[in-house]
């Protein structure tokens, strides 16, 4: 059986690598504002936060990231699993290190946004996880969870 870690990843090209495919997903592309700037200098983006790496017996499999928005709040951003590791629980295992991570930093709450029309399956998981939607924006949902 194959064995799933998700653990702070300071190698930026594979993060890069993921982050990449990750912004050629069809519909997502409004997901992916000031992206250039993000993969520039991941270290200054991310300060505060961190970047996890999920890896099936040390193959990076998908990643998520935690933005520092203030003292007390962060943002979750850039969950994903490559395809060819999906269905097998890996989101959750990533969302759960995520906020086990935030909880570590001392933040309060973790908000993020997604769009459910292209972004389904994560949608529905975070709802079953215990995000609430707190708005809406021209097909992007804004959710959030205490800490």
């Amino acid at each position: 059986m194959a064995e799933f870690k998700a653990e702070v990843c300071k190698d930026n090209d594979i993060i890069k690598e993921i982050f990449k495919e990750y912004s050629q997903i069809k519909g997502a592309e409004r997901c992916f504002v000031s992206f250039d700037k993000e993969l520039a200098d991941l270290d200054a983006y991310y300060e505060g936060g961190a970047i996890l790496l999920g890896t099936e017996d040390g193959v990076p499999a998908g990643s998520i990231a935690i933005r520092k928005l203030d003292e007390k709040t962060c943002e979750a951003k850039r969950l994903y699993i490559k395809p060819q590791f999906r269905r097998k629980g890996y989101a959750r295992v990533l969302l759960s290190a995520m906020l086990d991570k935030g909880r570590e930093l001392g933040f309060e709450e973790v908000t993020f946004t997604t769009k459910p029309d292209v972004m389904q399956i994560g949608y529905e998981l975070y709802k079953r996880m215990g995000f609430e939607e707190v708005g809406e924006d021209d097909g992007i949902v804004t959710m959030r969870m205490k800490l």
